[in-house]
């Protein structure tokens, strides 16, 4: 396990350092992001730049594999590196002009289909009852998968929020399995946290390079998986642990579409988006992290430990946030309070 830490070291280094470098060729290629009524950024910046941890994280899956230190129930995730890098390269082409929705939609699913149809289903524990959802359940992940996919593309708007919270939800599950589970560590869980926090640390406001499409799409196949297959904790965990993004977009979602809007268009009206107006990038980003922490890290925990109750937990998780995002104007063109 040194070998390994020093992996996970290297490839924070290297994510860092590798990132600048493509900040310097992007500029050059004009692979940019240009502000402009939507966006949260001032300045002409780098997109694209989750390519970076995109190969870096297969890379270390690969070495990891290779070296024996990939334990036999995670090597799975080595079949999935190719439609990981697939999504990763529609995403990348995203990225230098814009693909049809439609498209991308059909590609999304059929990629997600492929994971769930490796990974399956989990059995949902409601109370007492143990639920196998069979055929029904794996059309189901594909569906959810695909969304998951769009909904971490829907809310990388602002700098350091989409690698931040992936890297909440990833230390969090590490955590709660070494002090409350089975005392494990994933190897995948920690090599996309190592590369994720490489790459926060040029993302962070006020920051130098985008992740882009390549990265959010990465990043919401690979969680959604981790989620499927109950990598170290349930999946009421999980999704206790990433309930703000599910629950800002879900609602912004479905305002928009009682309100006749194409919803595949591009818009800032989440949630996280008005409050960054109000607030500014470093405040928005620290007031969710304390919701993660103080609220969510708890509620994850006790579903961990009572997965029987995790269905009402992720209820008591999202009613609340549910409430707040409405009136921060999730899915309205202004909050319905306005901070001063």
């Amino acid at each position: 396990m040194d070998r390994f830490f020093v992996l996970c070291l290297g490839l924070i280094v290297l994510t860092y350092s590798l990132s600048h470098l493509y900040r310097v060729i992007a500029i050059a290629l004009h692979i940019v992001d240009k502000p402009d009524h939507r966006s949260a950024h001032t300045t002409v910046t780098p997109t694209g730049a989750g390519a970076v941890f995109v190969l870096l994280f297969c890379i270390g899956m690969l070495l990891t594999s290779y070296s024996g230190e990939l334990g036999l129930h995670e090597n799975v995730f080595i079949t999935m590196l190719v439609p990981v890098l697939l999504i990763s390269v529609l995403g990348l082409a995203d990225d230098y002009g814009q693909l049809p929705w439609s498209a991308r939609a059909i590609a999304h699913l059929l990629i997600a289909s492929w994971g769930v149809y490796l990974f399956g289903f989990p059995k949902l524990l409601i109370g007492s009852i143990e639920l196998d959802l069979g055929m029904i359940g794996l059309v189901f992940g594909a569906i959810a998968l695909t969304w998951f996919i769009n909904l971490y593309n829907f809310m990388d708007g602002i700098d350091g929020i989409a690698a931040g919270e992936a890297l909440f939800a990833l230390m969090s599950v590490t955590i709660i399995s070494i002090f409350i589970g089975d005392q494990q560590m994933s190897v995948p869980v920690l090599i996309l946290a190592s590369v994720l926090f490489g790459f926060l640390l040029i993302n962070w406001p006020k920051a130098k390079v985008f992740m882009g499409d390549v990265g959010s799409g990465f990043l919401g196949l690979v969680l959604g998986l981790f989620m499927l297959s109950e990598v170290l904790v349930n999946v009421w965990c999980w999704m206790i642990l990433f309930a703000w993004f599910v629950t800002d977009a879900c609602l912004t979602i479905s305002i928009r579409l009682v309100r006749g809007e194409r919803i595949y268009e591009a818009h800032s009206l989440h949630a996280y988006q008005h409050l960054n107006r109000a607030l500014g990038t470093g405040y928005t980003l620290f007031l969710i992290g304390g919701i993660n922490l103080v609220w969510l890290l708890p509620l994850g925990i006790a579903a961990q430990v009572y997965p029987g109750f995790g269905l009402g937990l992720l209820v008591l998780a999202a009613a609340p946030l549910i409430i707040f995002q409405y009136y921060c104007g999730a899915g309205q063109l202004s909050p319905r309070v306005m901070t001063d």
